[in-house]
């Protein structure tokens, strides 16, 4: 059997609606600070739902060349920065790496909206002549991986996945795999998502699963509470630069965590709604323990899907407490989506980067909003501010459109330093 290499997290860079970068997205996470308002990108009044958790204040011109900016769609501006900063973060801006081992996993759900909206009023106005070469490598959901590979010469495995609200948490898990088979020494991997735009946000609306908490927009989000109405939507990236432990030893790396174990399942059931019983998030949760080497009594917090909806906080509370027996009331469970909305494909990555931060630091994020419990949701919902907790290993899952599932194991680096 081939030997499993190691893998570590030695650098965060993330984008949200509370932050930009590991630690100003952290201290709103712990404050409990919220994310969402109306929108202000675009006119919501004729809209089912009319709030959002935004990237406010973010310029792309601050971060990246006027001219290169001018040739990317927002959703790779992300991505790029987001990269940028987890490279700073793992002290690779200034270490020479062979980019021959090292690659990029980064995938996006809808990729370049707002391009494709601009595009299409272009050519409705003024014909086909008006569509320029640019709108093709704008709107591409590759784009934003092969943009971030170019930028920092990352030449070893490229790829860049879309499985809707588990792309994030699946491109973590695909180059952790990469990184346990030895192909690669690191790996920039994660999600972003640009879809705050008339598009696809009305698109979702049609879907009605997103709340219409208009008046409250502040309290809409509200996982696993009793009167939550749906979802609200966030945009966003999470990137991650992943490292064989042995690399990152020989260059003194910041070490935040190790992952252990990644599981992935499809429920094939159903385009939008997950399956009733609950059962491919059961087996993806139990693929990501096994994986791990863990048991079920060694994880002491869930990072959890927790969208707000009505059928996914149920079900999926219901397949925790499935595959936990006992141990489920006894696990720590909160969702950040409470306070930065559901990113999409940017959602995995994210929720990773706060797991890891929580294993790190032992402190659990609070899920806010929440005031009346569901008797459908029964579990140990971290509610009242950030708690403190001895945490050796957390697990992270995402659960997305079309039945996919992805969980990882992140387990504490300090506590299993000696092998």
């Amino acid at each position: 059997m081939m030997d499993r290499h190691r893998v570590v997290v030695s650098g965060i860079g993330v984008i949200t609606p509370i932050g930009v970068g590991r630690q100003e997205f952290w201290e709103g996470l712990l404050a409990g600070r919220n994310g969402i308002s109306r929108i202000t990108r675009f006119d919501p009044s004729e809209f089912r739902s009319q709030m959002a958790g935004e990237v406010k204040g973010f310029r792309a011109e601050e971060w990246i060349d006027r001219k290169l900016a001018k040739r990317m769609d927002r959703f790779t501006h992300f991505a790029l920065v987001a990269s940028d900063l987890a490279m700073k973060d793992a002290g690779l801006d200034s270490f020479p790496f062979d980019g021959r081992r090292a690659g990029v996993i980064i995938g996006s759900g809808i990729g370049g909206t707002q391009t494709i909206e601009s595009a299409h009023a272009d050519l409705l106005a003024k014909g086909p002549r008006s569509v320029g070469p640019l709108v093709v490598s704008r709107v591409l959901i590759n784009t934003a991986a092969c943009t971030v590979s170019i930028a920092h010469g990352l030449k070893g495995p490229l790829s860049a996945p879309s499985i809707a609200c588990s792309t994030g948490a699946n491109a973590i898990g695909d180059a952790y795999r990469v990184l346990e088979r030895g192909d690669a020494d690191m790996m920039l991997a994660g999600g972003a998502e640009a879809s705050v735009s008339p598009l696809p946000f009305a698109g979702f609306c049609a879907t009605r699963a997103m709340s219409v908490r208009n008046g409250d927009p502040e309290r809409a989000s509200r996982p696993f509470d009793k009167n939550r109405d749906g979802f609200v939507m966030g945009e966003g990236a999470g990137v991650v630069v992943l490292e064989r432990l042995e690399h990152a030893l020989s260059r003194n790396a910041p070490i935040y965590a190790e992952v252990t174990g990644y599981g992935n399942t499809a429920d094939a059931f159903h385009l939008t709604a997950p399956e009733p019983e609950g059962d491919g998030m059961v087996r993806a949760m139990a693929e990501a323990l096994h994986d791990a080497g863990v048991d079920v009594s060694d994880i002491g917090y869930i990072n959890a899907h927790g969208t707000s909806t009505i059928l996914n906080d149920n079900i999926e509370s219901a397949a925790v407490l499935k595959l936990f027996g006992d141990h489920a009331r006894r696990l720590k469970i909160s969702s950040i989506k409470s306070m930065i909305g559901h990113l999409l494909a940017a959602a995995g990555a994210v929720e990773f980067a706060a797991t890891v931060l929580s294993v790190l630091t032992g402190r659990i994020p609070p899920t806010i909003n929440y005031q009346e419990p569901d008797p459908n949701c029964p579990l140990d919902y971290v509610t009242q501010g950030a708690e403190s907790v001895d945490l050796d290993a957390a697990m992270t899952q995402s659960f997305g459109f079309g039945g996919g599932n992805a969980c990882l194991v992140v387990k504490s680096y300090e506590k299993r330093r000696q092998p």
